[in-house]
């Protein structure tokens, strides 16, 4: 059985339900919109983040949850689902998931028109219903999702990224979303603040190491679907890379930082920074640190009773860190 299909297995039957309820929630009287939202579930990936929420909520309400925590994961899919769009206008691409994405088909103004129009139908549905502790928790996501990617821009720009501020991007860019996952789960089924904000904090580790992850695969030299060295074209600073420039000599730093910024999109220069980066250690020490946050994350599950969900959540830690694309 395929590592997904094992974490879903506890919730099958709940994930089949919120598929008719996530679309349910994308229904308009306009015709164009519902012809773009059906081609949006048509081709969804694999749903991970409604995946947290269904999980969390059955591990701590010990196997029980109603609609409440249906609206939460559809709140999660509209709005996350609304970023993507946003994304791909942002990034200028014509691709998501190996289909053609929105504004590649029905261009930008139409493809920023519909985030919008999935972000407030995200927001309405927790308002619709009172639900403004879920409401509170995914504006926040939100709100930090955007602060992280101007900051990693703004950086950049000038590539004096520390490690510190590397963790900071990392943890708005991507791992907010999944600890809010985590806490609407908790938050749905009436748990207690504390525990909400327990569930937040597993969700932000397994987040963060979950990009780590990401960033990896751009020194790896396995079939992942997409080129290596994408980030250096790109000139984001990632973990392999930061670590390698405050160890290396003066000289090589020198050499490192004019690459990035004078040769990134130089293939034979953009292979010779990947080989320095692998042999100056970047590789071990970024694997380490995300071994560091999976151990974390694996340590708040310990306090909870075994139990179906609890062994879920356990193999999505380890398919977030070991996962080959």
């Amino acid at each position: 059985m395929k590592a997904i299909e094992q974490i879903k297995y506890p919730i099958n039957l709940e994930m089949e339900l919120f598929e008719d309820k996530f679309k349910e929630s994308m229904l308009t009287k306009v015709p164009l919109l519902n012809r773009i939202t059906y081609y949006i579930v048509k081709r969804k990936g694999k749903q991970m983040r409604p995946m947290f929420v269904f999980l969390v909520a059955k591990m701590v309400s010990k196997g029980g949850f109603d609609d409440r925590t249906y609206r939460g994961a559809s709140v999660i899919e509209l709005i996350h689902t609304a970023t993507l769009v946003h994304d791909d206008v942002v990034d200028d691409s014509n691709q998501r998931r190996g289909f053609f994405s929105i504004n590649a088909l029905w261009k930008n103004k139409i493809a920023v028109l519909v985030g919008d129009f999935l972000l407030s139908k995200g927001l309405l549905l927790s308002i619709d219903h009172g639900d403004f502790d879920i409401l509170q928790l995914i504006s926040v996501a939100v709100r930090e999702m955007s602060e992280g990617e101007l900051l990693q821009i703004e950086k950049a720009r000038r590539l004096d990224i520390t490690e510190d501020v590397y963790f900071e991007i990392i943890r708005q860019k991507t791992a907010t979303l999944i600890a809010a996952c985590c806490a609407i789960g908790a938050a749905s089924v009436g748990a207690t603040e504390d525990e909400i904000n327990k569930m937040h904090k597993f969700g932000e580790l397994i987040g963060i190491a979950f990009q780590i992850k990401d960033d990896l695969f751009d020194y790896t030299d396995s079939n992942i679907g997409k080129p290596t060295g994408i980030d250096i074209k790109e000139q984001k600073m990632t973990l392999p890379l930061i670590h390698t420039l405050n160890t290396c000599s003066e000289k090589d730093r020198k050499w490192l930082i004019n690459s990035v910024k004078k040769y990134n999109t130089n293939k034979k220069r953009v292979k010779e920074v990947i080989a320095f980066v692998k042999d100056s250690g970047g590789i071990e020490y970024t694997v380490q640190k995300m071994q560091d946050y999976k151990e974390k994350a694996l340590t708040i599950l310990d306090a909870y009773p075994e139990s179906d969900y609890k062994t879920s959540l356990l193999t999505m830690i380890d398919y977030v860190v070991d996962r080959k694309k």
